[in-house]
């Protein structure tokens, strides 16, 4: 069986910046396989942050149906919705690790999946967070 993987946001808005060339592409691939491996997972935090990051924030942003569309596909994925005790939980590895609260929000959204890998930018890559990994993909 293929480990869970966690998708930080940024992963999910290269595959649809044209603009990010060479992190485009990978971002492209990381998606595929996670769809044809069915091994992907995300967070409300996730969905939300990327709807509006590429309706608003890439050079060539989506429709905004079609974000929503897009949006709509990851209904087929394991999805962890935030709750008050994942901003507890995050607000005090924030204290711990150092890493701003929307960084420790998705670690402790990807624990709560039980994703092994978190597929980030944004993090130290290889950092080990209990059982969960985090992964630089774009290095």
């Amino acid at each position: 069986m293929n480990p869970l993987i966690f998708l930080d946001t940024n992963v999910l808005v290269y595959a649809y910046d044209i603009d990010e060339g060479d992190k485009h592409k990978k971002a492209q691939t990381i998606l595929r396989d996670c769809w044809n491996k069915e091994n992907g997972a995300v967070s409300t935090q996730v969905i939300q942050e990327f709807y509006s990051a590429v309706t608003r924030k890439i050079p060539k942003s989506l429709p905004k149906k079609g974000a929503r569309d897009v949006v709509r596909t990851y209904q087929a994925w394991p999805m962890h919705s935030i709750t008050v005790d994942d901003i507890i939980d995050a607000s005090e590895l924030e204290e711990k690790l150092k890493y701003s609260f929307w960084d420790s929000l998705i670690i402790v959204a990807a624990q709560r999946t039980g994703a092994e890998l978190l597929f980030s930018e944004d993090m130290q890559d290889g950092q080990q967070i209990g059982t969960l990994r985090i992964v630089n993909p774009f290095k």
